[in-house]
């Protein structure tokens, strides 16, 4: 039985590096490719795929977000996220968001094309390095509204701009923001939100 794989990655040479490898297993198959988070769940339904392999970073949409669409509209249709942003907290995002499993860019060919086999199994399967680390880490600390103020902050954002663009009060804003920057141990909203990122908590 042939495994169709949709392969999600805006760097056309990564996906096209990605697909030539994948292709020479004989039973996988790469049946569409897409730079493009918003494009996932259209071409994986247009394609019949099995498996999409989407990386995190994409203009349209993170893979995170395209994972979370999939269970919602293809459910039978498994995620793959494989990305350059092995951390921790994009480790969690992504099992919550119901991503089947989780693997680095720089992981062998052999390796990756095992992992779509098991998570077209119906199994789970995740870089053991960043599954110790991310124990380790422990849950992400910021509500849904903490995080929506930081990505807000990310730019360097008055107060005054973050309370319009997330429709709360200044003073509420504030409040986020100094939660948000105890919980990070950081000493500017700025700060905060960079932290947050790079953990992957955003």
């Amino acid at each position: 039985m042939t495994i169709r794989l949709l392969i999600a990655d805006d760097q056309a040479l990564v996906r096209g590096a990605m697909a030539a490898l994948l292709d020479l297993e004989t039973d996988l198959e790469v049946v569409a490719e897409v730079g493009r988070g918003d494009e996932v769940v259209a071409a994986a339904q247009d394609s019949r795929a099995d498996v999409c392999l989407l990386d995190i970073e994409m203009p349209g949409g993170s893979g995170i977000e395209a994972a979370r669409e999939l269970r919602r509209d293809l459910p039978a249709v498994r995620s793959l996220i494989v990305t350059t942003f092995g951390r921790p907290g994009y480790l969690r995002s992504a099992m919550d968001a119901g991503a089947s499993g989780f693997v680095v860019k720089d992981t062998p060919a052999r390796e990756l094309a095992e992992a779509v086999r098991r998570v077209h199994q119906g199994l789970r399967v995740v870089d053991p390095a960043l599954a110790t680390e991310s124990l380790l880490g422990g849950p992400n600390p910021l509500t849904e509204r903490e995080r929506d103020v930081l990505r807000s902050a990310l730019s360097g954002a008055t107060v005054a701009t973050i309370a319009r663009t997330v429709n709360l009060s200044e003073g509420t804003v504030r409040n986020y923001l100094s939660s948000t920057i105890r919980k990070t141990d950081t000493a500017t909203r700025v700060e905060a939100a960079h932290v947050a990122q790079e953990r992957g908590w955003l």
